[in-house]
């Protein structure tokens, strides 16, 4: 699974341990869920981190949705979940991680 690379324009504000958004380790970075997208720093400016391909979650019991006690970040066309150190996103009749 590869990440486009799209620069998030007029972006004023500086993520970190404390700037109040979720924070979820993503392979070799941070993603922080903000204004519903998931940013991450690159090369002195932030990206939309979009995840391409398809990498299903095997072994996933638990369902997401509204009242599952997860954070839910819109991203692009879907919703993700973070749980687990990772996003889920529902795909089907299973969920991909991201």
């Amino acid at each position: 699974m590869t990440t486009a690379h799209l620069e998030h324009t007029a972006h004023d504000h500086v993520h970190g341990p404390d700037c109040g958004h979720t924070a979820v380790q993503h392979g070799d970075h941070i993603d922080y869920a903000h204004d519903g997208h998931l940013h991450r720093a690159h090369d002195g400016h932030y990206d939309e981190c979009e995840p391409t391909g398809h990498q299903p979650c095997d072994n996933h019991a638990h369902i997401h949705g509204p009242d599952c006690g997860h954070d839910a970040v819109q991203h692009g066309d879907h919703v993700d979940y973070l749980h687990d150190g990772h996003r889920h996103a529902i795909h089907g009749d299973h969920y991909d991680d991201h």
